[in-house]
């Protein structure tokens, strides 16, 4: 049985999370289970490359994304099933914190958007295949 469910999207491609997210929601509501919903940022403070921001960059970066995040989730699931919605706004690593929170969470489903790889990504696997090869629960990918 599902009782939590972690959505994982990226914010800065609304239109195409939107589907992914659509999909979390109805296996939330299929399973009256918790959803909870996932934009991770990079982290602006790291050594080399926090000298190039402003000190309250990273705080200024989170604030907008949990804002963003906010309207995407509010504009697919409605207002009211939004106010049941826990939204978490990470730094770091995409696919570490998104495993981070899953083993947090006990999350027992994680949904996460599979997007056509780069070249790149073949060389150093994009984070739903590392989510995938590592996560300790169920993970659906939505195409």
């Amino acid at each position: 049985m599902i009782k939590s469910i972690l959505c994982a999207v990226d914010i800065s491609q609304p239109q195409v999370e939107t589907n992914v997210l659509k999909v979390a929601a109805e296996f939330a509501k299929n399973n009256d289970a918790r959803l909870d919903v996932i934009s991770v940022i990079p982290d602006y403070g790291m050594s080399i490359v926090g000298s190039f921001f402003s000190e309250d960059h990273t705080r200024k970066a989170i604030s907008k994304a949990k804002e963003a995040l906010s309207t995407l989730v509010k504009g697919v699931v409605g207002t009211e099933a939004n106010e049941k919605v826990r939204h978490i706004v990470a730094t770091g690593s995409a696919y570490e914190e998104i495993l981070k929170l899953a083993e947090a969470a006990k999350t027992d489903l994680i949904v996460i958007g599979a997007h056509k790889p780069d070249f790149k990504d073949y060389l150093l696997g994009p984070n739903a295949a590392r989510v995938v090869r590592h996560s300790k629960c169920s993970v659906y990918v939505v195409r």
